[in-house]
């Protein structure tokens, strides 16, 4: 009797371990799924690479399902893909409800990054270079750049010292053909993510209060120690 009580016991188990591991797996799928259709939605938008824009997605749900953004945080997504040169538009802000292209534009990189392609980043304070992974957008203030927004590091070690370091959304007139034309390239900020002028406020006030920024760079030990890009572990 024993025995046969053990059995059962352990067949029990094993079904509701069983079952456990299936939903899992079918969220997993459903949430892969749905990045896929995400990405197919945005094809038309040839310069985003379908890559980095998957990554921006799963870096997306698993925020979501952390718990690290309000009910609405989800719907709008603003890419960076700091692997681009800074004379091509590298900034995208993505309506995922509605699956529409809200803005394409160009954004300047640290002057401690490098200079027409960013190769170095960092969290550290002093280094003037741009910080990647996934960010939280904020509130607005009116500083020395003008009208800016404040950025969240979601990130501990990579970019969780954002607000520690003033990185922020912000216009600067660096920000435009006429540096490329003089430069070969943009001109830099301090690390923060500066847009041209006449876009910025838009920009700005359409991101602002909880939306997420995934700035994309193919840093390999960020790729694989970044917990929104390895299952949320």
């Amino acid at each position: 009797m024993r025995f046969s009580a053990a059995l059962a016991l352990s067949v029990s188990l094993a079904g509701i371990l069983g079952a456990a591991s299936s939903t899992t797996a079918y969220a997993s799928a459903s949430n892969e799924n749905a990045s896929e259709a995400k990405v197919r939605a945005f094809a038309d938008v040839r310069a985003l690479d379908h890559h980095v824009l998957r990554l921006a997605l799963d870096a997306v749900s698993c925020a979501r399902d952390a718990g690290r953004i309000d009910a609405d945080g989800d719907r709008l997504l603003t890419v960076i893909d700091y692997s681009r040169a800074s004379t091509q538009p590298r900034l995208w802000v993505l309506d995922l409800e509605r699956e529409r292209l809200l803005f394409e534009e160009l954004v300047a990189h640290g002057q401690g990054s490098g200079d027409n392609f960013p190769t170095r980043f960092s969290n550290r304070e002093g280094s003037h270079q741009t910080s990647i992974g996934l960010f939280r957008t904020a509130d607005t203030y009116v500083g020395a750049n003008g009208y800016s927004l404040r950025l969240d590091g979601l990130e501990s070690g990579v970019n969780d010292r954002a607000r520690e370091r003033a990185i922020v959304m912000h216009g600067a007139p660096y920000v435009s053909a006429d540096s490329v034309r003089a430069l070969g390239r943009l001109g830099r900020s301090h690390g923060c993510p500066a847009l041209r002028p006449a876009i910025a406020r838009t920009v700005i006030d359409t991101i602002k209060d909880g939306s997420l920024v995934f700035a994309y760079y193919p840093d390999q030990r960020w790729l694989k120690g970044s917990r929104f890009l390895n299952g949320c572990s």
